[in-house]
């Protein structure tokens, strides 16, 4: 079931990789959000399509934008991975119940069981503003993002 531009994002509490709990509505108000799911921590794709974020956060952080990363990794492998990839944002567990948070935005593969690539911006209202959503196999380019970003200040 694919989200509709221009509606409400679903609202989800999950805990990040130091187990604290975030809520997409905590940034309501405050500012714009990317959600980035990605199918498995340490995994090639994954970790070039974060690392590629992190390595051009001010794309982010200069049009007021959190990045919060989301998978049905176990917290402490999100821990490990943050650690290891020197992730500076979130990374969301949506381990238990499994995918529930994957299958809310439409990117749930249940029958293997782990998100696929989808890339949803909110922005500060809570309305969902852009997404992109791509196979297990399929990087997203941070020029897509850019492109979201541009078109949020339009």
């Amino acid at each position: 079931m694919a989200l509709e531009v221009g509606t409400p994002a679903p609202d989800f509490a999950l805990p990040d990789q130091n187990g604290e709990t975030v809520r997409l509505s905590d940034f309501r108000g405050e500012s714009n959000v990317v959600l980035v799911f990605y199918p498995f921590a340490f995994s090639g794709i994954c970790t070039g399509e974060l690392c590629e974020i992190r390595d051009n956060i001010s794309v982010f952080a200069d049009e007021d934008v959190q990045v919060i990363g989301v998978s049905c990794d176990p917290k402490w492998s999100l821990k490990a991975f943050a650690e290891a990839e020197k992730y500076d944002f979130p990374l969301l567990s949506d381990f238990w119940p499994h995918g529930a948070v994957a299958q809310q935005y439409g990117v749930f593969n249940d029958q293997i069981g782990f998100s696929i690539r989808g890339s949803f911006l909110v922005d500060t209202e809570g309305t969902l503003r852009w997404q992109v959503v791509n196979g297990p196999g399929e990087a997203r380019p941070l020029s897509a993002y850019q492109e979201a970003l541009a078109a949020l200040k339009a």
